[in-house]
């Protein structure tokens, strides 16, 4: 259905502004900024998940903990921005909407959800053991109440994704008694806030602008948002972690995750890159990388961050495959030494 209104001035939210409250609009772009491009990540991640693990699949049938490596996202919290990623993942990741599963304390409200294929349901317990990425999406004041129901039930192999602000990584480590998690970190540059963040885009339609996507890119944002790159090392350790997991070689992992970005020798991810030289050396390429602990990511620089900054090729090759990830038609409607 077209908007007829959509070229007409006087029926924008705008029209209805003082001057004194025009100054006030930064606000509302920065909100949709936030949204947008915390989304527009979470689904990355997700799709480099689901890509890998599907990868793992066909080319190491016979190795590994293969047996179920299909990739199951849950989310935590069916508020604004839980509804505005459940639709970034069902239009951008290429999963399909039985991979989805939610846990909100009112099922009965999310009557669409279900007719999308989605699963939902008040079960904070039965969606973490499901998971294998898990999305907070519920308000700070929340947190004590939702942690203890977690605590004890997160496996291991669960990625907490969080977007509760206000709570750092190591506090909701210490909550949940579980240390697999990756939250990322946004600041505001004074100034910078472009026209493009005041349009009243959907979530869908703004994951399809190549603009947007271009904005929004982790590695190069524009428009007046800034992205802590240990988000970036969060991510590709979350990618070494799911590999560890299925028990895979690591000279495996490493044909895996470098197929993912298209990289090729000499510029590429090599032991060395993730782990430090010592464990490098003594790492057989038939054993498994060691399970890196998310949470020292967060707070210190990591062999993996130091080999990104000083190789322009990677951060060319995650801003390649962001951009045309984002642009894919939906097929359905105690380790912390390693990195020291």
């Amino acid at each position: 259905m077209v908007d007829l209104t959509i070229d007409l001035n006087s029926f924008s939210f705008e029209s209805s502004l003082g001057d004194d409250e025009k100054e006030l609009e930064v606000i509302r772009a920065r909100s949709n900024q936030l949204t947008i491009c915390g989304c527009a990540h979470a689904a990355f991640l997700c799709r480099l998940s689901h890509s890998l693990r599907e990868n793992a699949k066909r080319h190491h049938e016979s190795g590994g903990n293969m047996n179920d490596l299909t990739l199951r996202v849950g989310i935590l919290g069916l508020g604004r921005i839980g509804k505005q990623l459940l639709t970034s993942l069902l239009e951008t990741t290429g999963m399909h909407p039985t991979q989805i599963n939610i846990s909100t304390r009112r099922p009965e409200s999310s009557a669409d959800c279900s007719q999308r294929g989605v699963e939902c349901y008040f079960d904070n317990i039965r969606l973490a053991a499901w998971a294998d990425v898990l999305f907070l999406c519920f308000l700070p004041c929340n947190l004590a109440s939702v942690g203890a129901d977690l605590r004890t039930h997160l496996p291991k192999h669960c990625l907490v994704y969080s977007f509760i602000t206000a709570v750092p990584p190591k506090r909701l480590a210490n909550i949940l008694g579980h240390s697999f998690i990756l939250k990322p970190q946004y600041d505001f540059v004074t100034g910078e806030t472009t026209d493009l963040w005041k349009s009243s885009y959907g979530i869908a339609s703004a994951l399809r602008d190549p603009v947007m996507i271009k904005a929004s890119c982790p590695v190069e944002m524009s428009g007046g948002l800034s992205l802590d790159q240990k988000w970036v090392s969060g991510v590709l350790y979350s990618l070494l972690n799911i590999c560890t997991s299925a028990c895979l070689a690591s000279r495996d992992t490493l044909v895996l995750i470098n197929n993912l970005f298209q990289l090729n020798a000499p510029q590429e991810f090599t032991t060395q890159s993730y782990i430090n030289s010592a464990h490098a050396s003594s790492l057989s390429p038939d054993e498994p990388f060691p399970w890196i602990n998310l949470i020292d990511v967060h707070m210190k620089d990591t062999p993996l961050s130091l080999f990104i900054s000083r190789s322009p090729n990677i951060p060319a090759a995650i801003s390649m495959a962001y951009k045309s990830t984002a642009t894919t038609e939906k097929p359905h409607s105690p380790m912390s030494n390693f990195l020291s």
